[in-house]
């Protein structure tokens, strides 16, 4: 299968200015200041496939938004090489914009003050889009995403979930073989977000849209992404399937008792101290929680241990989240990338 995305050695470095202390400091500061050389992404190698959905992941500061910009073009790297859709992001502008969408959850591509309709038509002509192509697939993009009651509202006068939905309608106009997702969920509520993830599965089936989506909302990369990058200071550190980086480092569970009388953390912690169990507790709702590796002796040991002392009113096995796997992979270091 063809690349959409290909990445050899990307690099980009920023200067970081720091000011002299004092009027004499403040007074060279005018002919020559001092900075440093800051690597925001350091020599990283990836390729994306054409159809497929990949998980950008990383805590703030990683590079994600960085890496995001100059796979559109918008920065420059400092070396490195980057196709996309066939071509040289900076330096065939024109033609590659045509190629791609983007959609940047705290920056808006719609006009503040006209109607959401009147954006869409000022894109269609900025992407030379045909009247018949627009209607073709405008019209099953507005229906699936619920957005024509809004068509006549000016932008400002939305919400933060109806104007995402319209933000992902506009970066779709022209129908792009390639989607940038850089945050798109962000603030939005639970509805808003099934119905835009929905809506992403469905394009990639019907048009296999490639999409590169960066996001700190985790459930948004399980519901869409087998495959996760994850980068950390500029570097990749993981990149692979999401289940496989589930089996490596998932080698926890969680057991989760609620009790039928008042219980403190001391007294549970006393009856399992001969084990190895990691103890917290959710006070409202007075959850005891028990994290333990993943053995299946252990797992019976504990259980056995707390239910033959206190009265039990329920109890829940659950695998480690994928938020805590990727906590203890920050938290212990780097993983094997492939």
């Amino acid at each position: 299968m063809e690349n959409g995305i290909q990445v050899k050695n990307l690099r980009k470095e920023f200067k970081a200015y720091s000011s002299r202390s004092g009027l004499k400091g403040a007074f060279r500061d005018l002919f020559t200041r001092n900075y440093k050389v800051l690597p925001a992404v350091n020599d990283i190698n990836f390729s994306i496939k054409k159809g497929e959905m990949v998980g950008y992941i990383g805590e703030n500061g990683a590079g994600k938004s960085t890496t995001i910009k100059m796979l559109t073009g918008i920065l420059t790297p400092t070396s490195g090489e980057i196709i996309v859709n066939g071509m040289n992001p900076h330096k065939e502008r024109e033609r590659f914009v045509q190629t791609i969408g983007v959609v940047f959850g705290q920056r808006s591509q719609l006009w503040w003050d006209i109607a959401v309709q009147e954006s869409f038509r000022l894109l269609k002509k900025v992407y030379k889009v045909s009247d018949e192509q627009y209607d073709q697939h405008m019209n099953h993009v507005i229906k699936t995403l619920d957005i024509e009651p809004l068509l006549d509202k000016p932008v400002r006068k939305l919400s933060l979930g109806q104007r995402m939905r319209c933000e992902l309608a506009a970066a779709l106009i022209h129908n792009p073989p390639l989607l940038f997702l850089d945050e798109p969920t962000i603030g939005l509520d639970v509805l808003v977000k099934l119905k835009i993830r929905e809506f992403l599965k469905e394009i990639n089936e019907k048009y296999n849209t490639t999409i590169l989506l960066t996001t700190h909302d985790l459930s948004d990369i399980e519901a869409l992404c087998e495959r996760v990058v994850m980068l950390d200071e500029g570097n990749i550190i993981y990149d692979g399937g999401l289940r496989e980086l589930k089996e490596k480092w998932g080698d926890q569970k969680e057991l989760q008792f609620q009790f039928l009388e008042a219980v403190d953390i001391p007294a549970v912690k006393k009856v399992t101290s001969g084990l190895p169990v990691v103890w917290e507790i959710e006070e409202k709702d007075q959850i005891f929680t028990a994290t333990v590796e993943d053995r299946d002796e252990l797992i019976s040991q504990v259980i056995a241990q707390v239910v033959a002392t206190f009265k039990i009113k329920d109890v829940k096995i659950n695998e480690t989240s994928t938020e805590e796997i990727i906590r203890n992979i920050y938290e212990k270091g780097a993983v094997e990338v492939g």
